[in-house]
């Protein structure tokens, strides 16, 4: 069914939360706590399926403030956000469709709590660790899960990235961003993104940061016309490797020309 929420167990204590294949957050479960990693569009009452797995204590961290990802707090008493993201989130939250849908519900938005570069969330047994990574948005991070060596990127580093937005990063301070964490290719395994279906090695961070690369080195005689709901736009694609593993076989950076320029 459209909008049905699909849970998968990935391995022992981490689940993968597919709302209506839309939008993907994830279950983290440690021996004292469990955290949400995004909580979708919030077309399901995700705390009662969460519930259905688990008792312990649960709380949420947003990896950025895209309302495919912050809306489905509203389940919840709380959420971590990076400061630098909670405009962003606010201009959807403050949106009337959105208030009405809110009122019609008899839901509210929660409050956020901020989550910086070196934060970390001790679960017991399995640790998340925070790091910063604007681009895609002005306050996107990612997440390591460094006793099962997962990073889950949210929207920052995926298959089909999307840099065409308002806020979004130039390009070139983009690839800056990217080498500032790229020595977690060396503490990570897989890729757990906020539109995946599986895992995707780590080696999608390198390619995707080489694509950037070309990108802002002026390389895209290969690029095509990209249309989406916002206009027309440029896609970019970028090599992987064809000896790892990958959920699928196209890998593009959408963008809009005139970012290609900007320092």
């Amino acid at each position: 069914m459209e909008n049905e929420l699909y849970i998968k167990e990935m391995r022992p204590g981490l689940y993968l939360l597919d709302e209506g294949h839309m939008a993907t957050g994830y279950l983290v479960i440690g021996e004292k706590k469990a955290c949400v990693i995004d909580t979708m569009n919030g077309l399901n009452d995700l705390k009662q399926a969460v519930r259905g797995i688990t008792d312990k204590p649960v709380f949420v961290i947003n990896t950025h403030g895209h309302p495919d990802h912050i809306f489905g707090n509203v389940y919840f008493d709380g959420a971590y956000l990076h400061p630098a993201d909670m405009a962003l989130a606010r201009s959807f939250i403050e949106h009337p469709e959105f208030v009405q849908s809110l009122a019609d519900r008899g839901l509210k938005m929660p409050p956020f709590s901020p989550v910086r570069e070196g934060d970390a969330f001790d679960l017991g047994g399995r640790r998340l660790e925070a790091y910063e990574l604007p681009g895609h948005t002005p306050g996107g991070i990612v997440l390591l899960l460094r006793e099962d060596r997962i990073l889950f990127t949210g929207d920052s580093v995926n298959h089909h990235l999307w840099m065409q937005l308002d806020g979004c990063a130039p390009m070139r301070e983009f690839v800056k961003s990217l080498d500032r964490i790229m020595f977690l290719e060396n503490e990570a395994d897989w890729i757990l993104h906020g539109h995946a279906q599986d895992f995707d090695d780590i080696s999608l961070l390198r390619c995707l940061r080489d694509g950037a690369e070309a990108l802002a080195n002026g390389r895209t005689e290969n690029d095509a016309p990209y249309t989406w709901f916002g206009g027309v736009a440029r896609q970019h694609p970028f090599p992987c490797r064809p000896d790892r593993r990958y959920q699928q076989d196209e890998h593009v950076i959408c963008y809009r020309p005139e970012t290609l320029a900007e320092a």
